[in-house]
């Protein structure tokens, strides 16, 4: 069965901090032929990387919290736990973004990255492809206020016991989405790492 689809026509709906495309396609059915003229919004936000800093030794986490305007909806909950995480920038490779954005906001230098997986977060509406990884750390003198001000970052960095991050996730507390994967990707390979890093 071939699947093909074909751009009608598609303009820029809306430029500001991020970009807004209008698309008008039509693509090939499962049952054949063609669909009628559909239209869709596409919210280019680019594609980004997320790093999860884990410390084998210590068996801690890296976690970050700061306001998303995303989830201004509920007021009470608008600041939110996450990994580190960044935008690629023209000229720049995953793993460089990894490296840099682990610096910038979490002040962790990574010893070695492994990728977990490259996914859509909403391919429904949105183009975001995410890389992430695991970033392996010494979280012994990781903590504090990092960000950029020349980006209005302000992220607060703290440092948990796996165990008790896989609780964050069972009780709720943590509600976005890639720390989410990432955190339960270690849950699943943490024993083979830190044998493979040499912790008993």
């Amino acid at each position: 069965m071939s699947k093909e689809f074909k751009i009608i026509n598609h303009e820029v709906a809306y430029k500001g901090f991020f970009r807004l495309e209008k698309y008008h396609l039509k693509h090939t059915l499962f049952k054949g032929g063609w669909s009628a003229e559909i239209t869709r919004e596409l919210f280019m936000r680019g594609n980004c990387v997320a790093v999860l800093l884990y410390d084998p030794i210590r068996d801690e986490v890296v976690l970050i919290e700061q306001f998303r305007a995303g989830a201004v909806l509920i007021p009470d909950r608008a600041w939110l736990i996450e990994i580190v995480a960044g935008a690629i920038e023209e000229g720049e490779t995953a793993e460089e973004v990894a490296y840099r954005e682990s610096v910038e906001e979490a002040g962790c230098e990574i010893e070695e990255l492994t990728l977990i997986n490259e996914f859509y977060t909403t391919p429904g509406g949105s183009s975001e492809r995410i890389s992430l990884f695991l970033g392996k750390v010494d979280t012994s003198n990781v903590g504090g206020v990092h960000g950029l001000d020349d980006e209005n970052e302000d992220i607060l960095v703290s440092v948990e016991k796996f165990d008790e991050v896989f609780k964050m996730i069972e009780s709720g507390k943590i509600e976005s989405g890639i720390p989410i994967i990432a955190i339960q990707w270690l849950y699943i390979n943490r024993d083979k790492l830190r044998a493979k890093w040499g912790v008993v």
